[in-house]
């Protein structure tokens, strides 16, 4: 305990907080649940179990927790189902909610801010169009295994996984969530790698 920082500890407890609130009388079912919540809960043992071999900037972990918490809310109501995807749709006067969209930009963001760190803390790359580029790719990559996921997922079960999929009779759902990853990713090594450069 004496080596892991007072911030990372606050953040592994605000995650689990979150897991426990998101399981708690979850909106559909635990299906649903299960599906949604997979990424965020694999993520927290990776990191738990690499804690010390591997130790991430703060800021990292802290974006790591946000889009776990994203994730958790999603996975507690079902993404099409989230009050605040309703409030969105209602002040920019959209026909869906929403909110699976922030969890999708946050879906580029995290894996190429991590893709950054890895590259320049393990690889020779160090020239940042080299590593912005390869971690925008890995972003889309893990989009494009996802959206795969889902498919699989509503050919195995179209009614227990419907929720999952959160198309919400949208046909451009795949492609915009994964425009939305693009954007997440870029915006995320952009910014990133001007503030390694000063």
């Amino acid at each position: 305990m004496k080596n892991i920082a007072k911030s990372h500890l606050l953040l592994f407890v605000f995650v689990l907080l979150t897991m426990l609130w998101s399981v708690i009388g979850v909106e559909d079912t635990y299906l649903t649940w299960i599906l949604e919540a997979a990424p965020a809960i694999v993520g927290l043992f990776v990191l738990v179990f690499t804690y010390r071999k591997f130790r991430l900037p703060t800021f990292l972990y802290a974006i790591i927790a946000i889009h776990m918490a994203v994730l958790l809310v999603g996975a507690h109501y079902s993404y099409a189902n989230v009050p605040f995807g309703f409030w969105m749709q209602e002040w920019f006067g959209w026909t869906r909610n929403n909110y699976d969209k922030i969890g999708h930009f946050m879906q580029g963001v995290t894996p190429a801010l991590l893709t950054i760190e890895l590259l320049r803390r393990t690889t020779p790359l160090k020239t940042a169009g080299w590593t912005g580029f390869l971690s925008v790719c890995v972003a889309e990559a893990i989009s494009a295994l996802y959206e795969i996921i889902e498919w699989l997922a509503s050919l195995s079960n179209p009614t227990d996984t419907e929720a999952f999929l959160g198309t919400q009779g949208y046909i451009w759902d795949t492609q915009t969530d994964m425009f939305m990853c693009l954007v997440g990713a870029t915006v995320a090594v952009i910014i990133r790698l001007r503030t390694m450069r000063s």
